[in-house]
């Protein structure tokens, strides 16, 4: 022991004993350094409480006005990690469901815990959040796989954001839409998966073997937005729809950015809100409002220009500093053309005091961007590689999480033909159902009934 060698002389004196100058008993030595560990703990654990109490605070609030009562929300500000300990998280969601409640209320009940239960356990802060992606594209599949075992046809929109500090990671299928202001500048933060939008999503379900095209009319005539046949679907990923082909996928589209330490309001509708009005116009009716407020301006905006279509959701999000008492929101600039265009970072402007000197003086970002992937293959987006490397679970299914005895686990690389890093007998690993799920969503098995594409669909 490091102490003992610091134990002191001792020389006898009269009854006693006597220390040599300068000099401590064993005692005494263990006792002062038991002391400094808990002291240092203590400054530890304050320099953790001191940077919680730098993060922003969450506020929301959501609207709704109901046509058919297909869209349900999730607002829990305060998520406490599992196991036990580091700071809380804040999660939010949007289901708009159609023909029937059912996928909507399932997601929503199931599918933040499916997500959670993908993040293994004891990661740093960093670490967890760079799980989070992989998290969010396995829990999505997995609430999807089970839905399906209940043998209900309805099916659901998903938009899922959790906010970790400033820190913001948005998953979504369908085409409800989260959108964020930042010190006056807006940003797109999910995908839109309607057919109409993506000649890409389009290609990928014909070569699985679905078919896509617009509703077929007496005379031969076609109407409507594209959709998915069988099953007349116009979107090309939601969460159930058992009556559409399975290429018709639960793959999300993950965005994960970093605010400012200036924060920031978030907006996440359904299509009620968004067939109606723009993202500007959404921030500018409801501006200077708090969050419930807000929602319940921008619902009524929407009802005002476009009447009562459809079930029409608005959720509102401010991340406020803690410097600020409540939020502000600056006036908003035009955003970029392109709906997913990197547009995440302040540019100077000729009339800047930097603009002389570009490279001495450069303005901060607003925006930082982390993470971005809107691929439908799993191959990819559960690789152990991708985006981190050694943090899950070897022996474990990617998808369900269930344990696997050795030889029954499929790698997720079976199949590829492609040569290089990626080899079959490298995980991650899928257990027998989740490894035909994957197939099905590849077009390689077929296990859904086929309807007439003269039928109509809910959504």
């Amino acid at each position: 022991m490091a102490a003992a060698a610091a134990t002191v002389e001792a020389v006898g004196v009269a009854g006693g004993r006597r220390r040599r100058s300068g000099s401590m008993a064993l005692g005494d030595l263990l006792r002062r350094e038991a002391s400094a560990e808990r002291a240092s703990a203590s400054a530890s654990a304050g320099a953790g409480g001191r940077e919680r109490e730098r993060w922003p605070s969450v506020a929301a609030g959501q609207a709704c006005r109901a046509k058919k009562g297909e869209d349900f929300a999730l607002l829990k500000p305060a998520c406490e990690r599992l196991p036990a300990g580091g700071a809380p998280f804040s999660a939010f969601a949007l289901f708009d469901g159609h023909n029937g409640s059912g996928a909507a209320v399932y997601a929503k009940e199931n599918l933040l815990s499916n997500v959670m239960c993908c993040v293994p356990a004891d990661l740093s802060g960093d670490e967890w959040l760079a799980a989070l992606p992989r998290a969010l594209v396995a829990g999505f599949v997995k609430t999807d796989k089970d839905f399906q075992t209940r043998a209900h046809s309805s099916g659901t929109t998903v938009t899922f954001v959790i906010i970790d500090g400033y820190v913001v990671t948005v998953a979504s299928v369908g085409d409800s839409r989260c959108v964020l202001e930042a010190e006056g500048t807006i940003y797109h933060l999910s995908a839109d998966h309607r057919f109409d939008a993506s000649e890409e999503e389009v290609g990928r379900v014909t070569e699985c073997g679905g078919e896509v095209g617009r509703l077929n009319v007496v005379g031969g005539a076609e109407i409507g937005p594209l959709r998915c046949w069988p099953g007349g679907l116009c979107l090309s990923r939601s969460i159930g729809d058992q009556d559409v082909g399975e290429f018709i996928i639960p793959v999300p589209y993950v965005k994960q950015i970093k605010l400012s330490s200036a924060g920031g309001r978030i907006i996440i509708s359904s299509d009620g809100v968004w067939d109606a009005l723009t993202a500007d116009m959404a921030f500018s009716c409801a501006r200077g409002l708090p969050p419930e407020a807000a929602a319940d301006q921008i619902v009524k905006e929407a009802i005002a220009s476009k009447g009562l279509r459809d079930d029409t959701t608005c959720i509102v999000i401010d991340i406020i500093p803690p410097e600020k008492i409540s939020p502000t929101v600056q006036p908003a600039k035009k955003a970029g053309k392109g709906l997913f265009k990197n547009i995440f970072y302040k540019k100077a402007t000729s009339d800047s005091p930097c603009h002389a000197d570009k490279d001495q003086c450069t303005q901060p970002d607003l925006v930082e961007e982390v993470f971005e992937d809107g691929c439908p293959s799993l191959s990819r987006r559960l690789d152990s590689e991708y985006p981190v490397r050694n943090m899950f679970k070897l022996f474990i299914c990617a998808i369900c999480q269930v344990e696997l005895e050795s030889g029954q686990g499929i790698s997720i690389h079976e199949g590829l033909s492609k040569s290089g890093k990626l080899r079959p007998w490298d995980g991650p690993f899928l257990c027998h159902s989740c490894q035909e799920k994957k197939e099905a969503m590849e077009g390689k098995r077929h296990s859904r009934d086929s309807s007439s594409r003269n039928s109509g669909s809910s959504e």
